[in-house]
This record gives C-alpha cells, sequence and structure tokens, in this order.
C-alpha cells in the first residue's frame, strides 16, 4: 500500500538532500561522492543506517511504485552520510564504472527488499495508524 506523508517530516528534505550548492562545495562533494558511492560496501552501510533513521522518508518513498527506489535510496545515503545534495550524487553515479554501478544497484535492491519485506509482515507497518494514513493498493 502506498502511504504518504508530508513533505515537512521528510528526513531528506529536512538534511538538505535537495539544496543547491555552490561550485566550490559541489566539486568537494562530487569529488567525495564518486569515492562513497564506488564503494558499495561503505555505501550499503549507509543505505542500511538511513534506512532506520528515515523512517517518514523511507515510508513515503519507498511504498511509491513509481520511482527509481534504488537510486532514491544511493541518493538518501549520500545526504545521510555527508548532507550531499541528490543532484550531485546524480552527477557522481554517471561517472562509475559499470562493475560499480552494479554493485551498488545489487546492495541498494537487497535493502530495499529487506525494508519492503518488513514493512509487509509488521504488523505496527501499516495496521497501527491506519485513520492516519492516506493508503491505496499496494502493487507488488
Amino acid at each position: 500500500m502506498r502511504v504518504y506523508k508530508p513533505y515537512y517530516v521528510w528526513e531528506d528534505w529536512i538534511n538538505g538532500m535537495w539544496r543547491k550548492v555552490d561550485k566550490k562545495e559541489e566539486s568537494k562533494y562530487l569529488d567525495w561522492a564518486i569515492k562513497f558511492t564506488g564503494n558499495h560496501v561503505e555505501y550499503g552501510n549507509a543505505m542500511e543506517l538511513v534506512i532506520k533513521e528515515w523512517k517518514n522518508t523511507m515510508l513515503h518513498n519507498l511504498t511509491n511504485q513509481s520511482i527509481n527506489k534504488r537510486a532514491f535510496l544511493g541518493h538518501c545515503a549520500c545526504c545521510y552520510n555527508s548532507k550531499c545534495p541528490e543532484y550531485i550524487v546524480r552527477m557522481a553515479w554517471k561517472l562509475l564504472t559499470e562493475t560499480q554501478r552494479i554493485e551498488a544497484d545489487y546492495i541498494a535492491q537487497k535493502h530495499i527488499d529487506n525494508w519492503i519485506n518488513e514493512y509487509k509482515t509488521n504488523s505496527t507497518g501499516l495496521r497501527s495508524d491506519l485513520g492516519k494514513q492516506m493508503l491505496l493498493q499496494w502493487n507488488t
């Protein structure tokens, strides 16, 4: 089921994932993002942490069937780890090798699948505040 949360409770928005930075900062973040996203182990660890910590963001976005969840989770992991804006992560992604992208996608999908499985079986997920959430049919 799709769950909606208002943007002002999204941890990604609160932590500046969608902000723009000046050119000097952009260059620094880009260098960092290339190294970080190119290391699937470190990147995966940040994905695991951000899933646990950014509950509203994950609930709103990982229940959305129309987004690229792997990319979104990667953007969140970078912002969580270093406040790197998502547009810079997209620039870094283009500079990774095919192998680095495959490894990063694999670890992201693993974390997403774990989140979805836990969400579907967790009785506090869908049922606890049903009256407070706007829900649509879950299409899996």
